[in-house]
């Protein structure tokens, strides 16, 4: 469960803001069942899903990149980079001094109910500093602290810590954490398992986990299934075709069909070839005489095969009881549909495993749709500046708009939250130069 995101000075984020997933008491009589879950061990109840809204350009993709730069930086920098090699992060470039400085992240969350939180601080050139703090009860315990170089490690709790410190094992660009699991340190290797289950995914671009959504047919068809005909889009089945590598098909170039081969003959990877959906066929008289196919591909709409690509994510986040960041969740998709979607975060019987759903969108509708409590509810707004800032809708007091009881849509649409764009006088693209409109 994520407890506590921090970033700062990364990208649009001058100052650190954190998006939490405390449930407020002043929020407690709202939806309290279905969207917060108890966590008696830590006296915590935490939110199931947070949607996150702002103007264009105001930093809400920026926040799931910061999410992912950790969460890659922390998984491959022992084992993807050298000595010398500049660390992938990027400090807030509007102002002269934070240009410079280095760039936080941290993350506090509960795996296998043990409360954990990790972060670190780095420049381009090299980590200044990382800390790692374990909560097995009530009492918070540092595993490891690091300033530079220098590092502090538990001489019980991190023994595999204490060794590569002794050995000069840790290099300068890369995470104590990610070296320390690979030789097996179980707190690295719990932080690492529980990030690696940490997802973020774009709702622009479904390329990027199709295929993984059509790997999970053959296991959960049903399921996909179920999903499809309630989404009302027609589809009656799925069939989905695996490639041969003795048999691939003619249009595949020859360098291409090598590079499969390999990979499907000596890292065992699937490829998959024809995507079909059905299709119910009726006659003159509108009664059912077969079944029509379509191509996925390039015969069903793109907001169909988006709904597809990100049923598989969902479903797998629903089972496992994970963590889902969606950037543009509503794009070509329609709003009910949308809801429909959290409404399985949102809901004792779908989510048994509390996973849990943070997405940014444009959809207003949303704010009164009911899904939502005050403290579910954030904001991405830029300062004159170019420094954005992130916060709550629990953060407004009852005469700016905070009651539960305001229209929320309206008022986020009228600018009373923030996070809208100031629009100028579109008109005067059209006037001649003596001001005249043309």
């Amino acid at each position: 469960m994520l407890v506590q995101f921090s970033v700062r000075n990364f990208k649009t984020f001058k100052e650190e803001v954190k998006l939490t997933m405390f449930a407020s008491n002043y929020d407690k009589s709202t939806r309290e069942q279905e969207n917060v879950m108890e966590v008696p061990k830590f006296g915590l109840r935490l939110l199931k899903s947070a949607v996150i809204y702002g103007a264009n350009a105001s930093g809400k993709t920026k926040l799931i990149d910061a999410v992912h730069f950790m969460k890659d930086f922390a998984l491959n920098s022992s084992k993807e980079s050298q000595q010398g090699e500049p660390i992938e992060t990027e400090p807030f470039r509007l102002n002269t001094v934070t240009a410079s400085e280095p760039s936080m992240l941290e993350i506090v969350f509960i795996h296998e109910n043990e409360m954990y939180r990790y972060g670190f601080e780095v420049t381009p050139e090299a980590v200044v500093s990382e800390w790692l703090y374990h909560r097995p009860h009530t009492k918070e315990v540092e595993i490891f602290f690091r300033e530079g170089q220098n590092f502090t490690v538990h001489p019980k709790a991190f023994k595999k810590g204490k060794f590569l410190v002794s050995e000069n094992m840790i290099r300068s660009n890369a995470l104590m954490l990610s070296v320390a699991a690979q030789f097996n340190d179980k707190y690295a290797k719990g932080v690492l398992t529980w990030l690696y289950k940490f997802r973020q995914i774009s709702g622009l671009d479904e390329t990027g986990y199709m295929g993984y959504s059509m790997s999970r047919v053959e296991d959960s068809k049903k399921k996909f299934l179920s999903l499809l005909k309630e989404a009302d889009i027609g589809i009656e089945d799925i069939s989905i075709s695996k490639m041969d590598s003795t048999n691939l098909p003619d249009d595949i170039p020859d360098e291409v069909k090598e590079i499969i081969k390999k990979k499907m003959d000596e890292e065992k990877a699937t490829f998959f070839g024809d995507f079909k959906t059905a299709h119910t066929r009726f006659d003159e008289n509108n009664l059912p005489v077969g079944i029509e196919e379509f191509r996925m591909e390039d015969e069903e709409s793109s907001g169909t095969r988006k709904f597809f690509a990100i049923s598989g994510p969902i479903l797998r986040a629903l089972e496992d009881g994970e963590v889902l960041f969606i950037d543009e969740i509503d794009s070509k998709i329609h709003p009910n549909l949308v809801c429909k979607l959290i409404g399985l975060f949102n809901s004792v019987w779908t989510n048994p495993k509390n996973a849990q759903l943070i997405f940014n969108t444009h959809d207003t509708n949303l704010l009164s749709s009911n899904l939502f409590r005050r403290d579910q509810i954030w904001f991405v707004e830029k300062d004159r500046f170019g420094a954005a800032s992130l916060y709550s809708l629990s953060a407004f007091k009852t005469d700016e708009g905070g009651r539960k009881t305001d229209n929320f849509e309206e008022n986020y649409l009228q600018g009373r939250y923030g996070g809208v764009p100031l629009l100028g006088d579109f008109s005067r693209i059209f006037q001649s130069e003596s001001g005249v409109a043309k």
